[in-house]
This record gives structure tokens, sequence and C-alpha cells, in this order.
């Protein structure tokens, strides 16, 4: 099935792209959620007349993002946990506890944009992606302490920084 895609979908290509995917992909995905329209002579012309307000609406999210990104690399992000013996975490802190602490600082991040390649189960400094928009990612800086315990300056040695991309 050929569409014309009318955004950036990831894995798959950018506005405007015609690309061949799966029946079952185009139907029941790409053109229910509007990401897709059929590739017929009549709907490329129709595309061509929207083309300039999609790529508008497309730039207006690109430069949102990119603002929530600049408060993002900005903000200092501090979640006090307990822990046990060795300073080992009692569970994991995951992507809704931080998008929880960002809340709280007036940041709403959706969690599902926060990328951890695994959850964190030590104390330490953390450098976690956050992928606003298809080409906008913001790294943020996340910091699991004890209760009382102050403000670290540097990452930690064991802290992973990667994330998934």
């Amino acid at each position: 099935m050929k569409v014309i895609l009318r955004a950036d979908v990831d894995n798959l290509g950018r506005l405007g792209d015609i690309v061949t995917v799966k029946p079952g992909y185009g139907r029941n995905y790409l053109l229910p959620q509007g990401l897709a329209s059929l590739a017929t002579p009549s709907n490329l012309k129709v595309f061509e007349q929207e083309r300039k307000k999609l790529e508008a609406k497309n730039n207006a999210l690109r430069a949102a993002a990119q603002e929530l990104a600049d408060k993002l690399a900005a903000a200092q992000v501090r979640i006090e946990v307990r822990v046990g013996e060795n300073d080992k975490l009692y569970g994991s802190v995951t992507s809704t506890q931080i998008a929880e602490a960002l809340a709280a600082q007036g940041i709403e991040v959706d969690r599902r944009k926060i990328l951890l390649a695994e959850p964190i189960r030590s104390l330490g400094l953390y450098t976690v992606e956050v992928k606003l928009h298809p080409e906008v990612v913001a790294t943020l800086q996340v910091e699991i302490a004890k209760p009382g315990q102050p403000a670290a300056q540097e990452p930690a040695a064991d802290a992973p920084t990667e994330a998934i991309e």
C-alpha cells in the first residue's frame, strides 16, 4: 500500500514522502491518525495544496519542543528516595517519577517521552534524554539522593549517561 506521509513518522519517513507500507499498518494506524493519506493522483494534488500548512504546523511544534528543551536543559531534578544497605534503592526510579518531579517544577512532560535505558537503581547524578519531537531531543540532569543528603555537583562514577534512541 502506497501512502503520502502528512507528518514525520519515526522509522518510516518525513512529511511529503511517498512510502510503501503493509496494508494493516496503513489502514489501522497511519490513515486513522491522520499521519498519511493514500497515494492517488487526486490525493497528491490535494497534498501539494496543503503542504505549506502542514509544514507550518510542524515548524510550530518543533519550535515549541525546542523551547521546552531549553527549559529542561536548565532544570535540575532532585528525587529523594529511601535506600537500604550499601546505598541500594528500594525499587527503582522510573520515567513516571521523573515526570512528576518535573511537573512539580511547572514543566509538563509526558512520561513516555523520557528515555531510560533501564530504571535507575542507585544513587547519583544521571543524564536522561527526553524526546520531545522527532528532531528535538533534550537532556536533563536527574539527581537521585537520600533524604537530607546535600546536592551532588558531578555525575557519579558508576552512573550511566546513555539512553535509548
